[in-house]
């Protein structure tokens, strides 16, 4: 009579917590999701509540990818995305640095978005103020996440082009000893060694008015 009373209460001990179990999983998977919930919620509520030109000052940039019109994605390394990639800082006064991976510096100047948010304007400038080109570029996405701008490899064929992708970085962008060597159709811009600001870089050229890099 004993044996089938503990055989019993073990019977029923395990009724009791294998629904525990189960609850305990969907508890650990419904907190997983919940967070990431969160995240992309606040990063949505942050992003209804700046203007495009707030979001893109407001974070460093660093390029991470790029997809061409075929929804391929290209290397960093390749020639028709490498003069883009970088880190570029958007200053809210109006004014950005761009350097490349190694930290040499790529080109400053002056930078604005259309009213509508949908195109960045940037001019670039030599250490003397003098202006090198200016270039625009269309936006594709501009959250708080994500910064993408489309460029065209192909002059006068809009029907093909490389996406290329920025999101956000810690990278602090360095402080210059001298300025880069200026060259309207290389990739590297000048930079004057007091005007290398504390931000951080981003690229998007597209529409190329004056030849440059980036």
């Amino acid at each position: 009579m004993t044996t089938k009373r503990v055989i019993s209460a073990i019977a029923a001990a395990a009724a009791v917590l294998i629904p525990l179990a189960a609850c305990s999983d969907d508890s650990s998977s419904s907190s997983s999701s919940s967070t990431s919930s969160v995240t992309s919620s606040a990063a949505a509520s942050s992003s209804a509540t700046q203007t495009p030109s707030q979001i893109l000052s407001s974070t460093s940039w660093e390029t991470t990818g790029a997809v061409d019109n075929a929804g391929k994605r290209r290397a960093l390394s390749d020639p028709d995305v490498k003069t883009y990639v970088g880190y570029a800082y958007f200053d809210a006064d109006g004014t950005f640095a761009m350097y490349n991976l190694d930290d040499t510096p790529k080109m400053q100047g002056d930078w604005k978005l259309t009213p509508d948010g949908k195109t960045r304007i940037i001019t670039a400038k030599d250490e003397n103020g003098k202006v090198r080109f200016t270039r625009s570029s269309p936006i594709e996405t501009l959250t708080p996440l994500e910064f993408t701008y489309r460029t065209y490899p192909v002059q006068n064929n809009q029907s093909i082009y490389i996406d290329i992708v920025h999101t956000p970085t810690t990278h602090k962008a360095p402080i210059a000893s001298s300025p880069a060597p200026s060259s309207s159709g290389s990739n590297s811009g000048s930079m004057a060694p007091s005007s290398m600001p504390s931000r951080p870089m981003s690229s998007h050229p597209t529409t190329p008015i004056a030849p440059g890099s980036r």
